[in-house]
Parts: C-alpha cells; structure tokens; sequence
C-alpha cells in the first residue's frame, strides 16, 4: 500500500468513527403525562424549558432521547388511559405534570420511576414518604405552600382596600389537595375583616356563574387557588374577571399576562427546567427514593396597571415596587 492510498483509508475510517459511535449510542426512552392541552402557550413555556434543560445535559431528542408527550387536558378518563398505556410501554422514566397525573401514574407503576415538575404536598397526598428521602418511585418538584393564599388575601386588600368579602375558587379534580389552601385563606381573610366564600366549580361555565354572583355584592373579590385547572384555561379566567370586573388575585402568573390584576407564583417553567436534572441523574443510574423533594427557588409577583385602571384601582407605590414585572 503506498502512502497516498493509507492516508486516503485512514481518513476514510476516521470519518466514520462519529457515525458508528452514533449508531452504537444507548437511545432512552422518556414519557410525558400532562394535564393540560398542546395548543396551551403557557405550558408550552414550560416544557420548552424541560427539553432545553434535557439537552443541556446531553440528552438530544432523535439522537439519545426519545420522549413520548401525551397530553390530556383535564379530562380525566382520557389521563387515566394514557397513564395505562405508558406504563405498558415501559419507559425507562416518566415525568408528570402535577398532582392528578401523579396519582394515575402511581397506581399504574410502582417500578417505573416517576418526575413530577409541579404539584402540591407530595407527602399528604402518598406520593412520597418523606421530602428529604421519597422512598419509592417518585420524586420531583412542588409548588407553593398552604401559607400563600394567605398571601393572596393580603395582596387583594392591599390592592382594592375596598374589598369585605372574597371567594377562593378551585377544581376538585385537579386540586385534589385544595384543603390544605383553606384554612389559611379563611384565617386571613378573618384577621382583615374579609368574608371568605369557598367556591369549588368544575368547569368555565361554574367559575363564571360564581364571578355573576360576586359581582352582584358590592365591594367583592376574588381569589385563585394553585390549580391546574387555572393554567389550562388562563385566558378564559382573564377575560371572565375583567367582564365581571372584579379585582382578583391569581397564582399562575400568565393570568396577569393575559389581562388579570395581579399574580402571585413560584415559576413552574423553572420547575420543569430543574425537573430535567432529576431525569437526567435517573437515566445515569441514581433512584428518585434518593433524590429529595425539591421546594421552588424562583417566584414572580407580576401586577396588570392596565386591569387595575379598568377597575378604578390605583395600585399603590409600595406594592408596585415590589413588582418583578408590571404590565402597562
């Protein structure tokens, strides 16, 4: 062989390497339940930052990755059925949205491990036997503590002084938790003066009915609990206390985007990013009973100027200067 035909076969090879080593490369498998829609911008927010907080870490979708996402809406047969049939696939991890896809999941598999991006009180609600060592196949992220609706009922006086009487809406079968955000609600509300309205509903047409009566009483608010419901419909909620014209406090953040007063909430898409480290370390071998719960570390305050004109309320100095985001 003369030098000129060894280079030729050398470089030959090693141009080849990478592709072999592509082809040889393990592919993993990843499932994703979500209780909410495709066509949701908000959500959409968040998983962008779970798969770019993926492929920070190496994992390439097409190349090493591959990820199944269903998404199920709040309907939930249809999450009980996606639920059944990724298990059956056997993933090599699943990550879950929140609190109802959680327990559909943990019903199906107690093998397969499980991330969740953002829920309430895993341990109440038997997904973990303790933060600091979940002891089974599930583990992740949760979202704010019980204490916050008192926060809210504070931040809706501070904002319309005015405000006697306050209901607190949520979906039971998305907030299966929503007991532990009452108490400090009414406690609140009870210390200012406030009277507290507990108002479950099930659907937009619900929430609007409850609003009708609301804005029917003089000097009446309202407050949204942490619900996955209030992230699926964001838009509507929105555009429902701006037409009963009712100065509401909510705990998803794109609510005020989209035209409420004023949101209070940790920043699920940074849960869901930092979700993609516990996949990660699951996928290189570590057990999520190992891996503590983890608290949110990033929280935005985001106050609407514009619905708050449109209400005649004048948003004072201080609580403006708290703002991480103020709305023109």
């Amino acid at each position: 062989m003369n030098r000129r035909d060894f280079i030729t076969l050398v470089g030959g090879a090693a141009a080849s390497w990478p592709l072999a080593v592509r082809a040889q490369e393990r592919v993993r498998r990843l499932a994703a339940l979500i209780a909410y829609t495709e066509d949701n911008a908000e959500v959409q927010r968040w998983v962008t930052a779970f798969r770019d907080g993926l492929q920070k870490l190496g994992w390439v979708e097409g190349r090493n990755l591959h990820i199944d996402y269903r998404w199920g809406g709040t309907d939930m047969n249809t999450l009980q059925r996606f639920a059944k049939e990724i298990v059956a696939g056997k993933p090599d991890v699943i990550f879950s949205s929140g609190s109802p896809t959680t327990r559909m999941l943990k019903q199906e598999t107690r093998d397969i491990p499980i991330v969740f991006g953002n829920l309430v009180d895993p341990v109440a609600q038997g997904f973990v036997a303790s933060l600091a060592r979940p002891g089974g196949n599930v583990t992740g992220f949760v979202n704010l503590e019980p204490s916050v609706t008192g926060k809210y009922v504070e931040l809706l006086k501070e904002i319309a002084p005015r405000v006697a009487r306050a209901a607190i809406f949520y979906n039971p079968a998305t907030a299966p938790y929503h007991e532990i955000y009452l108490q400090p609600f009414k406690a609140a509300a009870a210390s200012l003066g406030i009277v507290p309205i507990v108002a479950p509903i099930h659907d937009l047409a619900e929430l609007e009915s409850v609003m009708a009566t609301q804005a029917r009483e003089p000097n009446s608010g309202l407050i949204a609990m942490p619900d996955g419901f209030q992230s699926e419909n964001y838009r509507e909620i929105a555009a429902l206390a701006a037409r009963y014209k009712l100065p509401a406090v909510f705990s998803v953040l794109a609510v005020a985007q989209a035209g409420g007063l004023l949101a209070y909430s940790n920043d699920i898409g940074d849960n869901y990013r930092r979700a993609a480290a516990y996949v990660d370390r699951i996928l290189k071998g570590e057990k999520p009973s190992d891996l503590p719960v983890q608290f949110p570390v990033k929280f935005d305050l985001v106050i609407n100027v514009k619905a708050a004109k449109a209400l005649g309320l004048d948003v004072p100095a201080t609580l403006l200067a708290r703002a991480d985001a103020v709305i023109e």
